[in-house]
């Protein structure tokens, strides 16, 4: 196990910078470089996909890859609307990404596989701010590898995320980088799968709120200024932040849209408020 950690390590620092270079070399004209921060790569987040997919056991690198790739699907193609049916590239990809690893992963994982799909939601959040997202993996993966211990369980997969995470930080806490969403995606699943291991179920379930909370009050500043601002609701809660990522962005904008339709909500008790039904019930569609 040691030998493994430590190769995934070396070659995580390896690819990192190497990924870095060759999409500002060759990809600076397409969707894999942003203007943000002044041009910063997006998508080196294939460099720890890589060796998640090579050190990760089967099946479970199956589901990383899947999901993995859609994503990158998404990097490359970019925001783009499939005009017949009004729904983004990204969504479509990440929808497909949700339904293909809970119905491969659900004959060893059972409904744990659901939930693991799912969390590519908050850490797709969370990517969106340099560095939430390597702190986010990096505090989950050491809770995971702390329990693992004390049921004593093997601690080899969170330990990968860790190092591998650890290796590939440094330029994601300078601005330098972006994980984009084959990044984030495919440490998604596979903190998902960690959470499984040690407890199924219920225990992926707390785990994924415990992310969401997390990533809720490591963005909280910049999460309520947007909503704020953008989605015009007064004083917003750490709820209503803990709401925007367990439920923003394009897919959770389309659900609303598929179960709100034009229905708007108005939230008036100080409990849901604070719980965050503001945001959760914030319908974009009913303008």
């Amino acid at each position: 196990m040691l030998n493994k950690i430590i190769i995934a390590t070396i070659l995580t620092l390896i690819l990192t910078p190497t990924i870095k270079s060759l999409i500002e070399k060759y990809a600076r004209s397409t969707n894999l470089y942003t203007k943000i921060r002044g041009g910063t790569p997006r998508g080196t987040g294939l460099a720890p996909f890589i060796i998640l997919i090579l050190f990760l056991p089967t099946p479970y690198n199956l589901l990383v890859g899947i999901m993995g790739i859609l994503a990158f699907i998404d990097d490359i193609i970019g925001r783009k609307e499939i005009k017949k049916l009004k729904v983004e590239w990204g969504q479509l990809a990440r929808g497909l990404g949700i339904i293909l690893v809970s119905i491969i992963g659900y004959p060893f994982m059972g409904p744990s596989s659901i939930l693991v799909a799912l969390m590519i939601q908050p850490l797709n959040i969370a990517d969106m701010q340099p560095g939430t997202a390597c702190t986010t993996i990096i505090i989950t993966s050491i809770l995971v590898i702390v329990l693992s211990l004390f049921k004593n369980q093997p601690i080899y997969l969170p330990l990968l995320i860790l190092v591998t995470c650890l290796a590939y930080s440094p330029l994601d806490y300078k601005g330098k980088t972006m994980m984009g969403e084959i990044g984030n995606h495919s440490y998604a699943i596979a903190l998902g799968i960690s959470f499984h291991l040690i407890g199924g179920f219920k225990t992926v379930l707390i785990l994924f709120l415990v992310t969401t909370f997390i990533i809720a009050l490591i963005r909280r500043k910049n999460l309520k200024r947007y909503i704020q601002e953008n989605l015009g609701i007064e004083n917003p809660t750490l709820g209503d932040c803990f709401m925007d990522v367990i439920s923003g962005g394009g897919l959770g904008d389309l659900l609303r849209q598929l179960i709100l339709n034009d229905r708007k909500f108005k939230i008036e008790n100080r409990i849901l408020k604070a719980l965050g039904f503001r945001r959760l019930f914030y319908n974009p569609h009913s303008l």
